[in-house]
């Protein structure tokens, strides 16, 4: 299925692995990139050494595209994008839109730009900067998410932008890779279906708990890092939900200095981040705080197995998910059960009888 986006980087489907911090490492890039979608490696919970291992790691083990994951707001956010130059990857993404001249720069470099965005005019503002293509996401799809529907947001972004755009935010089979290039999509990005896969490093008693939730057991919270984070609803998340805000702040602190023990970051560029991460936001030094939280968290479900103590990010999709494929498997179900789905249309549109006009 050649698409705008299959074209730009040069895929055989229009599915995005997306870059989930400390689930989309080495092993579950390699997988999709080698099942024909562009796998994402997430690099923000990875040092600068540690994220050249493994971009080295998925160019031993396939020939295929690949990209990586940036925070743009990153204090060594240009040393990262120097570093995917150096390599040789293939696309750049951002979870937070980069600037004009971060983009210009890696344009200049041929590598393919392609912002995450949650906004009409977030999407605006990146494709006049020269972004390649934009990811845009629901309100269904997992982690820091908004609260406009997928079937909303994607058409209106679709109109208001000449770039292709791919569809995140409730997608995990080939119905809704149809639907949303109905919609004017180039393809779909999936977070969750591919967390729950074989090929995911994320712990078994993890998956497993992915797995037994139905799509009320997924919930919007402020309470980890004091902005709206979409995951399963745990024991844990309802206590941080429960703790006052002396308590909370407590937590952060610990967790953020054991952060900066894993990321090897130094305070001081820690807070540099914090800055840039609270400008143009309304932000309180509180938000950030419990923002650098989030990592570990994370860290301990999806690395160290421990639902009692950690969060886990999670689309609404969780909830009609119900097996463990391969990547291969995966990609190859999602475009069978697409072009199934496309021949029964044309069928359809053969059969129609429509009234004349007037």
């Amino acid at each position: 299925m050649e698409t705008a986006l299959t074209a730009l980087v040069g895929i055989r489907h229009p599915i995005v692995q997306t870059g989930m911090g400390w689930v989309a490492g080495p092993r579950l890039v390699t997988a999709a990139a080698e099942a024909g979608a562009l796998g994402i490696l997430a690099s923000a919970t990875m040092t600068l050494p540690q994220l050249r291992a493994a971009v080295r790691e998925v160019k031993s083990r396939t020939g295929a595209p690949f990209g990586v994951n940036l925070r743009a707001d990153a204090g060594d956010a240009a040393e990262r994008a120097r570093l995917i130059v150096e390599e040789g990857v293939r696309v750049a993404s951002f979870a937070l839109a980069p600037s004009a001249e971060l983009i210009a720069r890696l344009k200049d470099a041929g590598v393919v730009v392609i912002p995450s965005v949650g906004a009409r005019r977030h999407a605006e503002k990146v494709a006049a900067w020269g972004a390649d293509a934009v990811i845009v996401q629901g309100g269904e799809g997992g982690g820091h998410t908004g609260d406009v529907a997928t079937t909303v947001l994607l058409p209106q972004v679709v109109d208001a932008v000449g770039i292709p755009v791919v569809a995140a935010g409730g997608f995990h089979d080939g119905r809704g890779l149809v639907a949303a290039l109905s919609y004017g999509a180039a393809g779909i990005a999936m977070g969750t279906r591919f967390l729950l896969t074989s090929d995911s490093t994320v712990p078994d008693a993890v998956k497993a708990r992915y797995l037994a939730a139905g799509v009320k057991d997924v919930t919007v919270t402020t309470a980890v890092d004091g902005l709206p984070h979409r995951m399963l609803r745990t024991e844990l998340v309802a206590s941080l939900e429960r703790a006052g805000r002396a308590r909370a702040l407590l937590r952060a602190v610990r967790h953020a200095a054991a952060f900066r023990k894993v990321s090897g970051l130094s305070w001081p560029r820690m807070v540099r981040d914090g800055l840039a991460m609270k400008h143009g936001k309304d932000l309180s030094w509180s938000q950030v705080l419990l923002a650098a939280n989030t990592p570990m968290l994370l860290k301990a479900s999806m690395v160290e197995g421990r639902t009692d103590l950690g969060v886990m990010a999670s689309g609404q999709v969780a909830g009609v998910i119900e097996d463990l494929p391969s990547c291969a498997e995966l990609v190859g179900r999602v475009m069978a059960e697409a072009h199934a789905v496309l021949a029964r249309l044309e069928q359809l549109h053969g059969s129609a009888t429509l009234p004349p006009p007037g």
